[in-house]
């Protein structure tokens, strides 16, 4: 005789498994304003399937958009940021929007601060990834630029000098 599971016990089964395969490693990163600058917050990164779900909040921007980016080294000690090195690249990729197909690991949609400075973003993101592969960012560094990126100008879309900084650690 077969053992029947009930519907609604079969349904909480595979919602428990969903919910611990849809979610993977996490990472955060803690920036801090670089020299002259008062940008600063907190960006985690968090696995989910093939994509990496980011969420960042900063505060002390100037209004309007800004260039915002994973960086190739996890280095914040130069007082200019310059330290993180070039964008996280590790597929060869031109410089682009991140919603296209070709661009950087590194390459994020703009951060917009209001009228107070106040930023907040959340995205899906790929082809990075939190904690294994090519495209790991963990050790990587995030930068927040003074100006909006133009997501054409090779290889950094013009978003201008680095106003924060911080280095991705796994949680």
């Amino acid at each position: 005789m077969k053992a029947l599971i009930p519907l609604a016990a079969l349904a909480g089964i595979v919602a428990a498994c969903t919910t611990m395969t849809a979610q993977g490693p996490a990472a955060v990163a803690t920036l801090d304003p670089t020299k002259g600058n008062t940008a600063g917050g907190k960006v985690t990164f968090t696995q989910k399937g093939d994509k990496v779900v980011v969420f960042a909040s900063l505060s002390g921007l100037s209004p309007g958009q800004h260039g915002f980016h994973v960086h190739e080294k996890g280095d914040c000690s130069s007082e200019d940021g310059m330290s993180a090195g070039g964008h996280f690249n590790p597929f060869g990729k031109p410089h682009g929007n991140p919603a296209s197909a070709d661009h950087h690991a590194g390459d994020m949609p703009m951060l917009v601060a209001d009228g107070t400075g106040n930023a907040t973003l959340t995205a899906e993101l790929d082809p990075m990834t939190v904690g294994g592969g090519t495209a790991d960012i963990i050790g990587k560094a995030v930068i927040v630029h003074k100006d909006a990126d133009d997501f054409k100008t090779q290889p950094t879309g013009n978003s201008g000098a680095r106003v924060a900084c911080g280095v991705i650690r796994k949680v």
